[in-house]
């Protein structure tokens, strides 16, 4: 269960970008010309810190799984947080961090496959499901939490806010009851045989038909960003600093 050096790159590179956005001039935040050393941090902040709470979701699964029983996920390595365990290269990483970058919207990037059938009760496999999504909410909390009492520079706040905030929207992206996210496997064990039988059928593309909504259809789009902003505005997160920090991450824009 040691923590693997890959995962722990993963932290430094976040640690670096949010000393670089620290040291960022903020003053220049409604420049045109914006202060370069601003953006690369909170962009690097954004991203590292994103493919390591992705670490942090799949551990979640992955942990609750082999206390429920499973312990064939200590052998496929999912308890170390190593990234590369939870993913393939290009579809878990990469497209994610494009659509990241491209639309603000995280989509769900790694999985653990897990045998089921070793796990002592359907309640167990539920919480299997849900640990990934509330490791995202804690996560959200834990650094919203950070920016309101900590003293920190400008420039940090607002690469650590918008971090947040896309925690709480992965949170409820993933906990949505649509085969293919954990929301789904949350009640899965409980409906009857038919209904999980379609469910197996469509998986494959249900997730693609919901970003694809997500992404043309502006009312779905809104409906999750506004959810997402009144959980973050709930516990305390700084909305304006989020809205800041989205859009120095898209800088282009």
């Amino acid at each position: 269960m040691r923590p693997s050096p890959v995962f722990l790159g993963i932290l430094a590179l976040t640690v670096a970008g949010g000393a670089m956005a620290a040291f960022g001039d903020i003053t220049t935040i409604l420049d045109r010309d914006r202060d370069p050393l601003l953006i690369a941090g909170v962009v690097i902040f954004v991203a590292a810190g994103w493919v390591a709470s992705l670490s942090l979701h799949e551990f979640g699964h992955a942990m609750v799984a082999y206390r429920g029983g499973d312990y064939s996920v200590a052998h496929k390595g999912y308890l170390t947080l190593d990234v590369r365990k939870y993913t393939d290269p290009v579809l878990s990483i990469i497209l994610p961090l494009i659509f990241l970058i491209i639309g603000g919207i995280p989509l769900p990037g790694g999985a653990v496959w897990i045998n089921r059938g070793a796990l002592r009760s359907r309640g167990t496999s539920s919480w299997v499901s849900l640990a990934g999504p509330l490791s995202n909410l804690a996560v959200g909390a834990a650094l919203a939490l950070v920016v309101a009492l900590v003293p920190m520079a400008g420039g940090l706040v607002i690469a650590m806010s918008y971090l947040a905030l896309l925690q709480v929207v992965t949170f409820l992206l993933n906990i949505l009851p649509i085969p293919g996210l954990d929301g789904w496997g949350a009640i899965e064990p409980y409906l009857p045989p038919r209904a999980r039988e379609i469910g197996a059928q469509v998986r494959p593309w249900a997730p693609i038909v919901l970003f694809a909504l997500l992404f043309f259809f502006r009312p779905a789009n809104t409906a999750l960003w506004q959810g997402s902003y009144a959980i973050f505005n709930a516990f305390g997160g700084y909305v304006d600093g989020a809205q800041i920090g989205f859009s120095v991450f898209q800088f282009w824009n």
